[in-house]
């Protein structure tokens, strides 16, 4: 009966020491306001992220010199490609007489202008509000660029409200570069043609 006892002790053992499974986030897709005049095609490249964000763990804070990071709380698909497909879908609504790709997507034309973003903070302050600190260019048949710096603060408590902070932030982001692309001067030909009317 004792090595019975025993026997049944050693093997909960394995599920008692494991942890539990993570926590998934992911990133919402917020609306936003309709811009005309934006190119017909935009391709956005590969989004640069700051290496420190290229984990799986959500990166709460980078203050004081230190990472804090949320250890079994993950995003679930890497954050680069998380921003790409979010930011695809933002800019597509914002953008509605354009088709914006991204530069990984199964989609090949050439595209009239390209858009880069590169992402070199997005995490929360020692108050709790999100900042994202970013660069966006603009190459092709015109050229732009602009940095950002975004603070948004978390609707509520907890992971969830940073990640809601995040979400926000994001789509901020896409207000920028929809402005830029929405900015941009026409081509010669569509000018000519406005005239002519």
């Amino acid at each position: 009966m004792r090595r019975r006892r025993a026997m049944m002790l050693l093997a909960m053992l394995p599920a008692a020491c494991s942890s539990p499974n993570p926590t998934l986030y992911t990133l919402a897709v917020l609306p936003g306001t309709p811009r005309p005049g934006a190119p017909r095609s935009i391709e956005l490249r590969a989004i640069a992220l700051a290496r420190y964000l290229e984990r799986s763990q959500i990166v709460r804070s980078s203050e004081d010199f230190r990472l804090d990071v949320l250890s079994n709380e993950w995003w679930g698909e890497p954050l680069d490609a998380m921003i790409s497909r979010v930011l695809v879908q933002e800019l597509s609504e914002r953008l509605p007489g354009s088709t914006v790709f991204s530069e990984n997507s199964a989609i090949a034309t050439p595209a009239d202008v390209t858009l880069g973003i590169n992402v070199q903070r997005l995490d929360a302050d020692r108050s709790g509000t999100v900042i994202m600190i970013g660069q966006i260019a603009i190459s092709g048949r015109n050229e732009a660029t602009r940095s950002v710096r975004l603070s948004v603060p978390p609707p509520i408590a907890g992971t969830s409200g940073l990640v809601s902070a995040m979400s926000t932030a994001t789509a901020q982001l896409a207000d920028a570069a929809a402005d830029m692309l929405a900015a941009l001067p026409a081509p010669a030909a569509s000018r000519g043609r406005a005239q002519t009317r």
